[in-house]
């Protein structure tokens, strides 16, 4: 049998964390969860951490610890979490959430933490030639050269840049993420948990530095 994995996948807005996530999910057999996910989730169902996070968002703050480890710690309590694994994404976002996640599995320990680093330079390219599908959210890159109006593929929906991927706010929220994971870098490097892999290379090959890292971590444990 395919064995499982516990990870944590960190790394800036375009790093390809998501090829990433996706990947490893299907090679380990292990749920991706991802935080931006579970909260869309957690509205749709109406729990009552889905209904504290959607009020905290509409007032246009930052869902708190409290109600974030309160998601996760519902998540990894499900069957397929506990018997198999899976990999974080976008959680923890600050040490007092990776302290509370380190208490949560305490019996069944993270094997690694990854920092799948790329230059903030190649992002920053990399997200201001994002483009994405109005309709179906289907992602492509912009090469300068598409006929307009740019018309997906998949649905027929019109392919347009988001409003937030303008230079001014792509390069806020890397500032915001490099600010925000600084402290949770030193928190892992200080336990011996963090490994570094250099992203700037094809996803295949990506792919496997991870999978060498997962592997490296357990004979090592």
């Amino acid at each position: 049998m395919i064995p499982g994995a516990r990870l944590i996948l960190l790394g800036r807005q375009g790093a390809g964390k998501g090829t990433q996530c996706v990947r490893l999910s299907r090679q380990f057999v292990v749920p991706h969860i991802s935080t931006g996910d579970m909260l869309r989730a957690a509205e749709r169902e109406g729990s009552e951490l889905g209904v504290m996070a959607k009020r905290v968002m509409e007032e246009g703050g930052l869902v708190g610890d409290e109600i974030m480890v309160g998601l996760i710690r519902e998540r990894l309590s499900q069957p397929d979490a506990v018997g198999r694994g899976y990999i974080l994404d976008g959680f923890p976002r600050t040490v007092p959430q990776a302290v509370a996640l380190d208490e949560l599995t305490a019996e069944l320990p993270l094997d690694v933490v990854i920092d799948l680093d790329v230059p903030r330079e190649l992002v920053l390219n990399r997200l201001s030639a994002r483009r994405v599908c109005r309709d179906c959210g289907t992602n492509y890159v912009s090469s300068g050269v598409e006929r307009l109006p740019w018309i997906c593929e998949v649905c027929g929906g019109d392919v347009v840049r988001r409003d937030d991927d303008t230079p001014e706010a792509i390069m806020h929220r890397l500032d915001l993420y490099d600010k925000m994971t600084a402290p949770l870098i030193e928190y892992y490097q200080r336990g011996g948990r963090l490994t570094i892999i250099d992203g700037v290379a094809t996803a295949d090959e990506v792919s496997r530095r991870i999978t060498a890292a997962v592997e490296t971590a357990r004979a090592n444990r």
